[in-house]
């Protein structure tokens, strides 16, 4: 099932929408969407290395504006949600302390975060939720998600076909260690919050 999915996102990646598709992955995947940009950014810039620049500035905008909307999220519907269910358990003291920690290290944790497979959405409305401040909010999203796609876009640039049969020769291993790290950065934020 694995091998379908990659040959389909290989497909997807040589039709003439698929930046359009690319646009909209970074945005939904930056708020609420389950399926990361790398998905569509890794056969794109295999299928046309020429692209592989322009391609990471597409994942970075629209993750960017992505984020946008999940802090949006956080900041508006949290009253309407979270804080009832805050109240009813009684943590309303704990939130607030955890609020003051985030907004002191948010930056840092929007940076961090914004680097790795851990799903960024959750930061993006954690970050309403904290009124982290905007302009930090938007500088750390610029410099992470950038930093990331354009790495990943570079790296592919640079070595091509080789990284191509290397990830189709150890796809199911390198799944494996891309799971173990989403898990790894859940654990990772539950003890950094």
């Amino acid at each position: 099932m694995l091998r379908r999915l990659y040959d389909f996102t290989m497909g997807l990646a040589a039709r003439p929408q698929a930046k359009t598709f690319l646009g909209g992955i970074s945005f939904l995947e930056s708020s609420f969407f389950p399926i990361p940009p790398d998905v569509l950014l890794i056969p794109m810039v295999l299928a046309n290395r020429a692209q592989a620049w322009r391609i990471a500035l597409i994942c970075s905008i629209f993750s960017v504006l992505g984020g946008l909307f999940g802090y949006l999220i956080g900041a508006v519907f949290f009253e309407w949600i979270g804080q009832p269910i805050i109240d009813f358990y009684g943590y309303s003291d704990k939130f607030d302390e955890f609020k003051g920690a985030y907004n002191e290290w948010g930056g840092w944790i929007v940076a961090f975060f914004g680097l790795t497979p851990f799903p960024y959405k959750v930061i993006t409305i954690a970050s309403g939720v904290t009124h982290l401040n905007l302009a930090i909010f938007i500088f750390a999203s610029v410099l992470s998600r950038s930093f990331r796609f354009f790495l990943v876009a570079g790296l592919l640039w640079k070595f091509g076909e080789p990284i191509r049969e290397f990830i189709e020769k150890y796809l199911g291993i390198l799944t494996i260690v891309f799971f173990i790290l989403l898990i790894g950065s859940f654990v990772a934020l539950k003890y950094l919050l």
